[in-house]
C-alpha cells in the first residue's frame, strides 16, 4: 500500500495542530496582551477622570462678566456708591482666584455673553444704592436685587460654575452691605432684614433652544465628528489593504485573500486620501440627517454646519490616514489616543478648561477635539461668530489637515525610497 504521506502536501506533514490548553502554557503569547491592556487601562483612567475628579478644585480664573450700572450717590460715611464698591472688590484682587471678573458695560457684557467669551454675568443695576439707603427709612418700596447672568451655550456644568461665583460673590455683597446698615440703621428698623438686604435673581443671559441638550449638543456633536473620521478613515484603510490584497479579509468562518496589487506605499496613500474626501461627503449628510432631521436637534446655518461638518470628519480621516501609513497595525491605537482619548478631557466641552489641571489645558491648545468644539458651538449656540472661536476652529482645522498630509506622504516617500514594500506579491487563496 502507497503511503499515505506521499499525497499529501509538505505544509500538512509537518504541521501539528495546537490546542488551546497547550498554547495557554506559553508565557510570551501572555506578555504583550497583558503588559497593553494593563497599560491601556491604566493610561484611560488616568487621562479620562483626571480631569473631571474636582473641577471645583481646579477651578481658576473662569472668565465672568460685572455690570455696574449704579449711579447714587454713596452712602452716609463711605465715599463710593456700593455698586464701585462691589466692582472693587471683585477686580482688585478681593475676589477669589476661582474667577476672573471682567468689568464691563451692560451691552459689552451682552456681547461677550453671545459671543461666548464669559461664562455669567453680575449686573448691578442703576439705583441699587438708593435702594440700599431707602431699606433704612419709610420710603423702601422693595428690597434691592442684584442679577446673576447664566450663559448655558457654554455647557451646563460652566454655566453652573459661572452662576455659582456669581451667586457666592452677590450674597458676600449682601452680607457685607448688611453688617453696614446694622451699624447706621435708627432703632425700630426690622434688623433681620438688614442683615441680608439683598434679594439676588438669576435669569439665562443668553438663551438656547429647548432641543439642545442643555448646552451638550454641541460636545455630542463634535464627539460624532471625531468618531465618524476616526472610524470612517479606519474602515477606508483596511477595506482598502483588503482590496489590495495587503491584508487578509476574515468573515465568520470564510478567509479569503484578494490576489496583491503591486502598488507602493504613496499612491495607497494617495488612493485613501481620495476615498477619504469623497465618502466624507455622504458621511456629513447622513450625520445631519440623523440628528437634525429625525431627532430634531436644534442647529441653524445648516449649509455652513455641513461644511464645517464635512471638513472636520475630513481632517480627522486624513489624521487617520497618515497614522496608520506611518504606524501600519498600531496606527488604530496611536490614532486613537490621539483623536479620542487625549482629545475627550482637553476639549472644554463638557468641563471648562479653567476647571482641569494644566496639563489638560496644555492639551487643548491642539488637541484636535477642542478646536473642532470651538467651531460646532459657535455655529450651534452664538449665530455663527467668528469671535466665539469659529475663525480659530477653521484655522486649526486647515492646519490640521495639512500638516496630516504633510506627515503622511513624508513617511510613505521615505519608505518607498527606503525600499520598505508592504507585502511580496502573491497569488489568491481561498
Amino acid at each position: 500500500m502507497a503511503d499515505d504521506n506521499a499525497t499529501r502536501s509538505p505544509d500538512h506533514v509537518t504541521a501539528v495542530r495546537q490546542t488551546a490548553a497547550t498554547l495557554l502554557r506559553r508565557p510570551r503569547l501572555w506578555l504583550l496582551p497583558t503588559v497593553l491592556s494593563g497599560l491601556f487601562a491604566l493610561l484611560l483612567s488616568l487621562l479620562y477622570m483626571g480631569g473631571i475628579v474636582n473641577p471645583h478644585r481646579e477651578l481658576h480664573a473662569l472668565p465672568l462678566a460685572l455690570v455696574n450700572s449704579d449711579t447714587g450717590r454713596p452712602l452716609p460715611g463711605q465715599d463710593q456708591n456700593l455698586g464701585t464698591q462691589i466692582a472693587r472688590n471683585l477686580t482688585g484682587g478681593g475676589a477669589p482666584h476661582a474667577a476672573h471678573w471682567r468689568l464691563l458695560s451692560e451691552a459689552a457684557a451682552q456681547d461677550q455673553l453671545d459671543s461666548g467669551k464669559v461664562y455669567g454675568a453680575l449686573v448691578v443695576p442703576a439705583g441699587f444704592t438708593d435702594a440700599v439707603r431707602a431699606l433704612t427709612t419709610d420710603a423702601a418700596r422693595a428690597r434691592p436685587t442684584l442679577t446673576v447672568l447664566t450663559n448655558p451655550g457654554l455647557g451646563s456644568l460652566g454655566s453652573s460654575l459661572g452662576a455659582q461665583l456669581d451667586t457666592a460673590a452677590a450674597q458676600q455683597a449682601s452680607r457685607t452691605i448688611g453688617r453696614q446698615l446694622v451699624r447706621t440703621a435708627p432703632p425700630g428698623t426690622t434688623r433681620t432684614l438688614l442683615a441680608d438686604p439683598v434679594r439676588i435673581i438669576t435669569r439665562v443671559g443668553h438663551p438656547i433652544g429647548a432641543n439642545s441638550g442643555l448646552g451638550l449638543t454641541a460636545f455630542y456633536y463634535t464627539l460624532l465628528l471625531v468618531l465618524a473620521g476616526f472610524m470612517g478613515g479606519n474602515l477606508i484603510s483596511v477595506g482598502l489593504d483588503t482590496a489590495l490584497g495587503y491584508a487578509d479579509s476574515e468573515i465568520g468562518p470564510w478567509h479569503t485573500r484578494r490576489p496583491t496589487v503591486p502598488v507602493d506605499r504613496t499612491q495607497t496613500l494617495l488612493l485613501k486620501v481620495v476615498m477619504t474626501a469623497a465618502v466624507t461627503a455622504l458621511t456629513t449628510t447622513l450625520v445631519m440627517v440623523g440628528t437634525i432631521t429625525l431627532l430634531g436637534m436644534d442647529a441653524a446655518h445648516l449649509p455652513l454646519l455641513w461644511i464645517y461638518s464635512y471638513c472636520a470628519i475630513l481632517a480627522v480621516g486624513l489624521g487617520v490616514q497618515a497614522i496608520n501609513a506611518a504606524f501600519g497595525g498600531l496606527g488604530q491605537l496611536v490614532a486613537m489616543f490621539v483623536f479620542i482619548v487625549l482629545g475627550l478631557p482637553s476639549s472644554g466641552a463638557t468641563v471648562p478648561l479653567q476647571a482641569v489641571p494644566g496639563f489638560y489645558r496644555f492639551l487643548s491648545h491642539f488637541e484636535p477635539m477642542r478646536q473642532i468644539s470651538d467651531g460646532v458651538r459657535a455655529i450651534l449656540f452664538f449665530d455663527a461668530r467668528g469671535d466665539a472661536g469659529l475663525t480659530r476652529a477653521w484655522t486649526m482645522i486647515a492646519t490640521g489637515a495639512a500638516l496630516a498630509l504633510v506627515f503622511g506622504f513624508l513617511m510613505t516617500r521615505y519608505y518607498d525610497h527606503k525600499g520598505l514594500h508592504r507585502l511580496t506579491p502573491q497569488p489568491a487563496r481561498t
